[in-house]
């Protein structure tokens, strides 16, 4: 079993940068696709980013050029960077791991 636990979330305002962080209980380089996800209020949950270990990232169009996915194997966390922040990313953000892992997520708030 694999315990994943976001944190890094936060209040910034707009233009704005936060990096969040998932920490796994074991070896990240296990996992051949490991995400970012976020979910708003009465939204459904939608995928952020994706990061393979062979190095290969996928980003929705939303985040394109704003967000960064990244892994260090050594500390066994995955990243998600984030710049150019606007309202509209307000949305609790979670980390998962292939195939069925996930964390309790990370509140993100951008004000105007």
């Amino acid at each position: 079993q694999v315990q994943l636990v976001e944190s890094g979330g936060g209040l910034v305002q707009a233009g704005g940068s936060l990096r969040l962080s998932c920490a796994a209980s074991g070896r990240i380089s296990r996992f051949n696709v490991m995400g970012w996800y976020r979910q708003a209020p009465e939204k459904q949950r939608e995928l952020v980013a994706t990061s393979t270990s062979s190095g290969s990232t996928n980003y929705a169009d939303f985040v394109k050029g704003r967000f960064t996915i990244s892994r260090d194997n050594a500390e066994n966390t995955l990243y998600l960077q984030m710049n150019s922040l606007k309202p509209e990313d307000t949305a609790v953000y979670y980390c998962h791991a292939q195939f069925y892992y996930w964390g309790q997520g990370t509140q993100v708030t951008v004000s105007s």
